[in-house]
């Protein structure tokens, strides 16, 4: 029997990696994952306190909404107006997600279809593109890399190579895997655009909080009317170490935030309610955890690529996100991005992600998860080291 929306999926590269360093691990080796971006800092204690309290009220333990408890949708808000000086009305502005990547996959079903077609930079993380395609819809994909010059050329130039029209942009700066940032300016033109030619912008701002070297992260919802053609995703995992908690947020647009929430009223109840109020306390107390864990992944970014300097592999420092994309160094470009992770499995000991696990266009590269302390990082550093010297 065919499995419908199921087939139409290729095989998930990133899980052969994931598997053997599963099996190496159960032989009894230290293999040292840089592989998935899963965050080791854990949750700030003030929020799990607030967890444990909330979890204890009986009151809690019922259904929630599926929209969010009113009281984090204020808190949301107010994060956007200190953060953004962008105004969210919590009322129709704002809907809490079960993360980002449920928002987004449901979020495809309100606004795309059989027929329909999306633009999405690659190498991207697997569900902007496959989102779409659980919708029913083609992707497009805009090749995107580290030092694009004019990526928003590229886009309108795509735009208008594609027939039908595509309908939805979905981009996400600052990027996973590439790390590429952009500046206010581009979601200024990208509005404008999407204003012209009747097309929805969607933005995962996943890493709105994790920037380095003084680079501030823009969202799109500063540009003047960017509500009118657009929304954003925005998460707690990564700016606040709650990645397993399952907690983000789309605001934008309300006829989409209606639409969005009234999909979501069909398939779920919402985050469990204490999980709800401690990300309250995150929102309006705890302002200064981003930058402390920012600095985390700031450190942990320059033992790793200064580090690899010195062995001979020059891999450009990152201004935000927790992931270092890295160039195949030359000698081993030949291999491919698959076949050079494995071998950096097997003799450094050490598990990455092979680019092509995030698109054709990622191949010739390798990405680095910044979720190991600095110590297991130098340990990386010397068994990479080791396969570049043989």
């Amino acid at each position: 029997m065919e499995l419908r929306r199921i087939d139409r999926l290729p095989p998930y590269v990133l899980s052969v990696v994931t598997d053997m360093k599963a099996e190496a691990r159960r032989r009894g080796e230290d293999i040292i994952d840089l592989g998935m971006g899963n965050p080791d800092l854990p949750t700030p204690q003030p929020i799990v306190d607030k967890l444990i309290e909330a979890a204890q009220n009986a009151r809690n333990h019922r259904y929630s909404a599926s929209r969010g408890i009113t009281k984090l949708r204020l808190a949301l808000s107010g994060w956007y107006e200190r953060r953004f000086a962008v105004e969210i009305d919590p009322d129709r502005e704002a809907i809490v997600t079960i993360g980002a990547k449920e928002g987004i996959a449901h979020l495809a079903w309100v606004l795309l279809g059989s027929g329909d077609t999306v633009l999405v930079p690659e190498p991207s993380y697997p569900i902007h593109q496959f989102s779409a395609i659980f919708s029913g819809a083609e992707v497009n994909s805009v090749p995107l890399s580290h030092d694009t010059a004019d990526f928003f050329a590229d886009l309108t130039q795509a735009y208008e190579r594609t027939w039908p029209r595509p309908r939805v942009i979905l981009v996400s700066f600052p990027h996973n895997p590439t790390g590429h940032c952009v500046e206010l300016d581009f979601f200024d033109r990208l509005v404008r655009f999407a204003k012209d030619n009747d097309v929805f912008i969607i933005h995962d701002f996943a890493y709105a909080e994790i920037a380095f070297d003084g680079y501030k992260p823009p969202s799109i919802l500063q540009v003047p009317g960017a509500k009118d053609v657009a929304v954003e995703f925005v998460s707690l995992s990564k700016s606040h170490s709650m990645a397993g908690w399952r907690l983000g947020f789309c605001a934008g647009n309300a006829r989409v935030i209606t639409g969005l929430q009234r999909l979501k009223s069909y398939l779920d109840y919402g985050v469990f309610q204490p999980i709800q109020i401690a990300a309250i306390i995150a929102l309006n107390e705890c302002d200064d955890v981003p930058p402390a864990i920012a600095g985390v992944y700031q450190s942990r970014r320059d033992v790793l690529c200064d580090g690899l300097d010195r062995a001979g592999w020059h891999v450009d420092k990152p201004k935000a996100t927790m992931f270092v994309w890295a160039p195949i160094p030359e000698r081993f470009r030949t291999i491919g991005s698959l076949e050079f992770s494995k071998l950096l499995l097997n003799e450094a000991k050490v598990a990455v992600s092979p680019g092509n696990g995030f698109g054709a266009a990622g191949e010739g590269f390798v990405r680095f998860a910044l979720v190991e302390n600095e110590a297991r990082i130098r340990q990386a550093v010397r068994g990479i080291r080791k396969v570049l010297e043989t």
